[in-house]
This record gives structure tokens, C-alpha cells and sequence, in this order.
């Protein structure tokens, strides 16, 4: 919970800050004239390294253990931790600019990135980098603001109810959208329900203070719930504050824009489709060219195992293996399936953090699987290997490890593959062998 004064001295701390390189948090990364927080885990203390940082030349070392407090640049406050958020929401005050705030189960991160994208075709744009989208990715990306920045893009995550808010109380967004409503970390959020509310708290802080909410109306869970978010601009279909046509997904989305301009993109999958469209509506709320806008969409490059098309020797491979929950896997699968090609093959990594829901979903999943009737199904992960059926063209490994065996002596060739699964099952690892 972010306290409202951690810190006795915040000013003297900025004013350090200010004159410093930038904060760390990781001593291994640490350099010259950085304030190094020693922040503490489960697994971890961060003041075991506070010699070290400061045999380094660190502008200062902020701790909350007082036995730590070696030379006058050791800062000691109550929690290094809130201290962190403090001193990132201090300095997020300190510009009068546009700050969005982005969330959701499925698309946040590859939404993030076209938005910021579109903006900088008018802006100067500051956004998340990677994934640092939680309770101290948050504070790092505020505390790496540079001065001339014009527009905030901050992903937020979430692994339970309270998440969102928190992070909304140290980035104070004025601008918000919820790219969807999902069955992501359901186990943290104890239900659908809980999902809905986790994430709906982004919405909620923005009607307090009267800002801007941006809501997707294709959405199933939120398009029907817009009116209970006060009046937020509506955009994905005809009659809404902008909307734009998909035209095909094969594999990759082709769409219209509102002035009938047809653009092709890098991007595959129909899911993807509403990522383009929230988009193209955030353009056009700040009032970026649309044809602008179109080429910022049309120059996108997925990485980083998201939604990847890598063509190797023997085979055409979708990577999708940075994130898997029952809602994206049924619609990687139905995607997959609508995609030209003879020989199709889906290797498939376990969805982790289902809670109770884990045995009926991955149950669900792989008849969904056998059902569409894919060349090859390979399976990975204790999951699928205990709860899913067996069936001829299935096969079932306990980890990444042992598909990468079973590739060695059977190999997969003249196949579009669709690698999709956790992160933690790490199906990457068998892309060398595709």
C-alpha cells in the first residue's frame, strides 16, 4: 500500500535525485552517481550490497535498516519500498502533461507499444519499457521520465485485487483504457469476478477525478458495462468516437480506416485487431494524421515471443509464448485455425496461476484443440500432461525440456507451427529445433 509520508525528507531526496543518473535497484546494474535503493523480497535483502553500492560511487543508498547506515550518503527512511513510489509519484507531479494509464488481461503490453508508436508521430512520448508494469516497474519508469516528455504511456499489471489502484495512486493517470476483461491470474484474483473488479479499478480512480476513460465497445465484458463508467469515449464500431473495419487475418491483419484507406500491417491474428484499433482511436483523440497514424501501425514489428511470424528452413512458426490464459489460447487457436496451410501444428505450454479453475480449463482447451483437428498437437507442461485426453495425433511432455528431446528425433518440417504457452513453461526453447 503506497503511504501518503514515507519519507521525512522528500524534498532532500528529490533534490538528490535530481542531481543524480537516474535510481537503481539492482547493484549488479549499478552505476556511478545513481541512487541505489535497497529494496527487500522474499528471497532477497537488498542491503547486503549497500557497501558495495557505495565502493561504487552511488549518489546515495536509501535503507530503511539503520545497522546499514555506513557513511552520511545512506539515506535511512521507514520502507525503501515506499519510499521508491513516493519519490516516482513526486516526480510525476512535477509535469502537466497527459499521462495514460493502460491495463487488461490480454494485449496491454503489444497495445502500449502501438500506442506510443501512433503518439510519437505528433509527441514526444515517455512509455513503459518492456514489461515494467508493476508496483516497482511502475515507480522506475515515472523516475525515468526525461524533462521534455509530452505524453505518459504507463502499463500497468496486475496479480490481484488492489494492484491497479495502487499503482494508479503512485502514476495519478488522466487518460485510461482496459484493453480486455480475461481469465488472467484468476488463482490472485479469486474469480472472474474478481478480475472484472481488479481491473475495472483503473476506470473507477479516473471517474474520481473526472478524467478521461476510453472504452472499446466490442469488448464482451466492458462494452456492455460502458454506462456504469460515467461517459467514457467509446471507439470500435460505426457510431463511436472512431472505429475501423478488419478485413483479413491470413495471417497477417489487413484493415480499413474510417476515410476507406486499406493499410496492412506485421501483426497476425484476429485478437490482435483490437489492440490496432485502440490504437488508431488514442490518434485520433490527440489529433495525430490518420494516414500517420496507419504508417506508425503498418511499421509495427512484433518481439519478444509476442504474436513473432519467424520463417526457419523446415517450417513457418508463430511465437506467442510470453503469455498464456484460457481467453488468448482459444483465440490464438481459432486464428491459428482460419490461417492458410496444409500442415498445421500447435505446441501447446500450461496456463499457470487458474487457481481452481486450471484442471476444467486445460481440460476444455485441449478438446478445443481436438475438436479443431490440427496435423500435430504437442502439448507441454504437468497440466495438459494429467488433465487433457489422449488422442493419435497428440503427444504430452512434462516440460520444455523433454519436448526438446522428442524434436531431436522427430523433427517437424513443411508445417506452420503455433508455439503458445506460459512464460514459466518456456516454450522458446524449442524454436531452434523448428
Amino acid at each position: 500500500m503506497l503511504g501518503s509520508a514515507s519519507i521525512p525528507h522528500l524534498e532532500t531526496l528529490y533534490d538528490i535525485f535530481l542531481r543524480s543518473d537516474g535510481v537503481c535497484t539492482d547493484s549488479r546494474t549499478l552505476r556511478r552517481n545513481q541512487v541505489f535503493f535497497a529494496l527487500k523480497g522474499p528471497n532477497f535483502n537488498g542491503h547486503q550490497f549497500v557497501k558495495q553500492a557505495l565502493e561504487n560511487d552511488a549518489a546515495l543508498v536509501v535503507i530503511d535498516e539503520a545497522a546499514y547506515k555506513l557513511d552520511e550518503r545512506c539515506f535511512l527512511v521507514e520502507n525503501v519500498l515506499l519510499a521508491l513510489q513516493d519519490l516516482a509519484r513526486h516526480h510525476r507531479r512535477q509535469y502537466k502533461i497527459p499521462f495514460w494509464g493502460i491495463t487488461g488481461s490480454n494485449g496491454k503490453t503489444t497495445t502500449k507499444e502501438l500506442v506510443a508508436l501512433v503518439l510519437q508521430k505528433r509527441y514526444k512520448v515517455h512509455a513503459t519499457k518492456g514489461n515494467l508494469n508493476n508496483h516497482i516497474g511502475v515507480p522506475l519508469t515515472l523516475l525515468t521520465m526525461p524533462p521534455n516528455a509530452e505524453v505518459a504511456i504507463i502499463e500497468m499489471g496486475a496479480n490481484k485485487q488492489g494492484d491497479i489502484e495502487e499503482l494508479c495512486r503512485i502514476a495519478e493517470p488522466t487518460h485510461g483504457l482496459i484493453t480486455s476483461i480475461g481469465e488472467a491470474h484468476i488463482e490472485g484474483f479469486g474469480g472472474a469476478e474478481g478480475v472484472l473488479k481488479g481491473k475495472t479499478e483503473l476506470y473507477r480512480f479516473l471517474m474520481q477525478r473526472k478524467q478521461t476513460i476510453l472504452l472499446n465497445s466490442q469488448e464482451p465484458t466492458l462494452g456492455p458495462l460502458a454506462h456504469t463508467f460515467g461517459k467514457p469515449i467509446l471507439y470500435g464500431q460505426k457510431g463511436d468516437f472512431f472505429w475501423a473495419r478488419f478485413i483479413e487475418a491470413a495471417p497477417y491483419i489487413v484493415y480499413e480506416d474510417e476515410r476507406q484507406d486499406v493499410v496492412e500491417t506485421s501483426l497476425i491474428g484476429n485478437y490482435n485487431f483490437q489492440n490496432i484499433l485502440t490504437a488508431l482511436a488514442i490518434g485520433k483523440l490527440f489529433d495525430v494524421d490518420s494516414a500517420l497514424a496507419n504508417a506508425a501501425v503498418a511499421a509495427y514489428q512484433p518481439d519478444n515471443n509476442r504474436s513473432q511470424i519467424l520463417r526457419t528452413e523446415k517450417n513457418m512458426l508463430i511465437l506467442d509464448a510470453y503469455n498464456a490464459n484460457p481467453t488468448s489460447m482459444s483465440a490464438a487457436l481459432k486464428s491459428f485455425a482460419n490461417m492458410e496451410g496444409a500442415q498445421k501444428t500447435v505446441i501447446l505450454g500450461d496456463m499457470l496461476e487458474l487457481g481452481d479453475i486450471t484442471e476444467a480449463k486445460h481440460q476444455a482447451l485441449a478438446e478445443e484443440v481436438q475438436k479443431i483437428g490440427f496435423s500435430r498437437c504437442i502439448f507441454v507442461g504437468p497440466r495438459f500432461k494429467q488433465y487433457a485426453p489422449r488422442a493419435e495425433a497428440s503427444t504430452f511432455f512434462e516440460n520444455a525440456a523433454e519436448a526438446r528431446l522428442y524434436l531431436e528425433t522427430h523433427p517437424i518440417a513443411k508445417s506452420l507451427v503455433l508455439l503458445k504457452g506460459s512464460r514459466g513453461i518456456g516454450l522458446e526453447k524449442l524454436v531452434e529445433l523448428l
